[in-house]
């Protein structure tokens, strides 16, 4: 899996992934209970992870849809 995308904002986390699930990419979201160990104030960015094959496809959809950071 490869990183697409790392972002400390849960609601891009949230779109990217309805996103990439709508357009049938399978997707993984990397370091979710992380917040146990910054106390839960969300300073350690999330991940989110795609198939090798699906990486430029995820990346096309995202700018398309206006997510790319």
């Amino acid at each position: 899996m490869e990183e697409l995308l790392k972002t400390n904002d849960p609601v891009l986390i949230t779109a990217v992934e309805a996103y990439l699930k709508g357009e049938g990419i399978a997707c993984f979201i990397a370091d979710t209970h992380m917040s146990i160990l910054d106390g839960s104030i969300g300073i350690l960015p999330r991940r989110i992870l795609v198939d090798h094959d699906d990486i430029d496809r995820a990346r096309r959809i995202i700018k398309e849809a206006g997510l790319w950071p």
